[in-house]
């Protein structure tokens, strides 16, 4: 059961989850992260680091069209394994629905 990062992540990219896991399973992209779900160890000590509440284990319902989104982008973008500022506006955008459609970047972090 590995855990996905959905669209709430996006456009906040707070990187709490990223300081607490054991194995550096998150991806960065410009303005979301990612994990590899071959990677996670389903430990789930990210999920109640997030602010934005954008991590969920896979067996939730609503994960399930994250999956696919993580394992594709987690192949693309480099790994990140220490934490960073969130982006500037990251508490304007937590909680704004609809992100993926009109905010997801697919381009890789630095």
């Amino acid at each position: 059961m590995p855990y996905v990062v959905t669209e709430a992540c996006i456009k906040c990219k707070y990187t709490d989850c990223v300081e607490v896991c054991p194995v550096d399973c998150f991806y960065e992209g410009e303005n979301t992260l990612v994990i590899h779900p071959d990677e996670c160890i389903d430990c789930g000590v990210c999920e109640p680091e997030c602010p934005a509440e954008a991590i969920l284990p896979d067996t939730d319902p609503r994960a399930e069209q994250w999956l696919a989104m993580n394992r594709e982008y987690s192949g693309q973008w480099p790994v990140i394994n220490r934490r960073k500022d969130p982006l500037p506006d990251a508490d304007d955008w937590k909680g704004v629905p609809d992100k993926f459609a009109k905010h997801f970047s697919p381009k890789a972090g630095k």
